[in-house]
């Protein structure tokens, strides 16, 4: 393994930021390569975790000639969200500067040639440069796989239509159990930013069979722990192996994903009509009828008159919910996966 420092000085004088990459050497130029990232919001962990676990696994094959593709990975991929701390809370999903989701506005490139893209010392804003760095680091890759987590959350991906049902492999691997298709999010997000020059490719040129791209959601803030650590590598590590990017002879993997594939547009956020305290009244995973309650909203404590219960719009399944307990007025509360379209179904991406 080989580590590489790069340094990104930051927009006023007297600090920088360092990006650690890592680099395993791919034994075969033919074998499909991959690129791993985690972090992207600096305050979710899990995937960060996932990579803890991996890399001494990739360390071993790589010892024992077993690293077929290229692999990079950056285990801590924003440096700046990592850093933003606000009264002992770590706030790692929004940069202070702009307010703007440091995994929104890449750019988005119409091939693979990245040599229009902010250089370390261009006169760019730190962050413009680090996206331009990881976009740099990623797009030589066929496989990129970006790890995030939701707030309190099952796992589950997100996945370009152009790129299912090829990547069944990869939530069989990871225990996913939904995966959210979407075609165009407009927000440019990292994976929208990766899967884009592939897309512009005529359709017999894509490859799908050899490239994956997707958001990873392991689960909830929560969720970081040796054991949960550890299965999420060894799933990272079996798909791994299922793509021939590393060579195992133990490790098999069943492609069984039975979970379900719901559009964007079919995901029923329930948002908060006033602020106040959040009493769920079903956990994530919860099969739940059109009309079933949901969550009561409680605007008045000790006067139930000001009790606002939220129902389903339609039956489904509780996907995620929000980790906090309190919340402000239009604030997303709940996703739930539909089997038709939301009627309050807007264009980009589910949140902010």
């Amino acid at each position: 393994m080989k580590t590489e420092m790069i340094t990104l000085a930051g927009d006023v004088p007297g600090n920088s930021i360092e990006l650690r990459v890592l680099r395993f050497e791919g034994k075969d130029e033919k074998a499909v390569t991959a690129y791993l990232q985690s972090s992207l919001h600096g305050s979710e962990l899990p995937g960060q975790a996932a990579l803890h676990f991996l890399i001494p696994m990739l360390e071993k094959a790589e010892r024992e000639g077993r690293v077929a593709g290229n692999i990079t990975v950056v285990p801590q991929a924003n440096p700046v969200g990592s850093a933003q701390w606000l009264a002992h809370q770590h706030l790692g999903r929004f940069e202070y500067f702009s307010s703007v989701n440091f995994n929104r506005s890449f750019p988005l490139l119409e091939s693979f040639d990245t040599s229009g893209l902010p250089e370390v010392e261009a006169p760019k804003s730190l962050v413009e440069r680090l996206k331009a760095q990881l976009l740099r680091l990623a797009l030589p890759h066929e496989i990129v796989l970006d790890l995030h987590c939701d707030d309190e959350s099952k796992s589950y991906l997100y996945i370009h239509q152009a790129f299912l049902p090829e990547m069944y492999d990869l939530a069989s691997a990871l225990g996913s159990t939904a995966i959210l298709s979407w075609e165009n999010t407009a927000d440019a997000a990292f994976e929208e930013a990766c899967a884009h020059p592939v897309i512009q490719l005529a359709e017999a040129e894509r490859n799908v069979n050899r490239r994956a791209v997707t958001t990873v959601e392991f689960r909830g803030l929560a969720d970081v722990g040796v054991e949960t650590g550890r299965s999420d590598a060894e799933g990272l590590y079996r798909f791994l192996v299922h793509r021939g990017v590393v060579i195992d002879a133990t490790v098999k993997l069943n492609v069984d994903f039975n979970g379900p594939v719901t559009p964007l547009e079919n995901v029923e956020m329930i948002r908060a009509p006033q602020g106040g305290m959040i009493l769920f009244h079903v956990d994530i995973g919860a099969e739940v009828e059109q009309g079933q309650e949901l969550v009561t909203v409680v605007t008045v404590p000790g006067d139930p008159r000001g009790d606002i219960t939220l129902t389903a719009p339609q039956a489904g399944r509780i996907l995620t919910r929000r980790s906090h307990r309190y919340t402000r007025r239009g604030d997303d509360l709940m996703k739930l996966l539909g089997s038709k379209r939301s009627e309050t179904a807007r264009p980009g991406s589910l949140e902010a």
